[in-house]
């Protein structure tokens, strides 16, 4: 492994950066004089070339951070050099009838966004701790207020986040860390398209800019905030789902996430 030079800046590292809500992060760390280190799945030199025009410092990784092989990558990566910021970002969903869906799908969802997430917390939380500060922001999702049909499985990984990541504050605490769950709503990524939902109401409707969510949740993170939601929908919908029987919330969001719906409204 090579490290990065001694710029004398302090390293972010940033999952999922290939695109979307993660780059949008990367560019805020950049802007905020961070040498970066950005991991996906998906290769992310296109991402790393615009953030190094931008005049960062930037490696990157190209790991399926499902498997605890490749955050073992990441992690070998990052070497003994501190982290000051780290962005666990990465994560994806999956649409359909959850028995329509492929076990393998469904099964590198969970692994994505709750295995592989808590893995690399594990491994970096325990370094950040260690050494006394740093900070941590975890993407969850306001689909965790939500049993959503059609989007089962995806709804209950965020559920997962949004709880793990607001308790692991708390124990981090005394050590200086500082963590932050943001959890946007319906932002314009690639997530929809990922998800085989393009042609459901979700899919389709008007979404929020991923350089928007990023900021709300750099901002957050910088504050010291335990949680932000972005955008005042997004606000009222989490409100309404802390007051609403589950059965009742799933059943009124049966027909965001199913297939074909969008196509009748379109």
């Amino acid at each position: 492994m090579v490290d990065t030079p001694a710029t004398g800046r302090p390293l972010a590292v940033v999952t999922g950066a290939s695109s979307g809500i993660g780059l949008e992060l990367a560019k805020l760390c950049a802007g905020h004089g961070h040498d970066l280190i950005i991991a996906a799945d998906r290769p992310s030199e296109e991402a790393a070339a615009e953030l190094r025009a931008n005049g960062a410092t930037v490696e990157s990784v190209h790991a399926d951070l499902a498997t605890t092989e490749g955050v073992d990558k990441l992690i070998a990566q990052i070497g003994n050099r501190p982290v000051a910021i780290l962005c666990a970002n990465a994560g994806h969903g999956l649409g359909h009838a959850f028995l329509d869906q492929a076990w393998d799908d469904i099964r590198h969802v969970i692994d994505t966004n709750v295995t592989g997430t808590v893995y690399l917390l594990h491994k970096l939380g325990k370094r950040m701790g260690d050494a006394g500060g740093g900070r941590i922001l975890v993407t969850g999702s306001i689909a965790g207020y939500t049993p959503q049909p059609f989007q089962a499985v995806y709804h209950a990984t965020k559920a997962f986040v949004d709880n793990f990541t607001i308790a692991f504050r708390e124990e981090l605490k005394p050590s200086g860390v500082v963590v932050t769950l943001l959890m946007p709503g319906a932002t314009e990524t690639e997530f929809f398209e990922r998800a085989e939902m393009e042609d459901t109401k979700l899919g389709q409707m008007k979404k929020d800019d991923p350089a928007d969510v990023a900021k709300t949740g750099f901002d957050a993170l910088m504050r010291g905030d335990a949680d932000v939601v972005h955008g005042f929908m997004n606000k009222v919908s989490t409100a309404m789902a802390d007051v609403l029987p589950a059965e009742t919330s799933a059943r009124m969001a049966a027909n965001q996430a199913k297939p074909g719906e969008g196509r009748k409204s379109a």
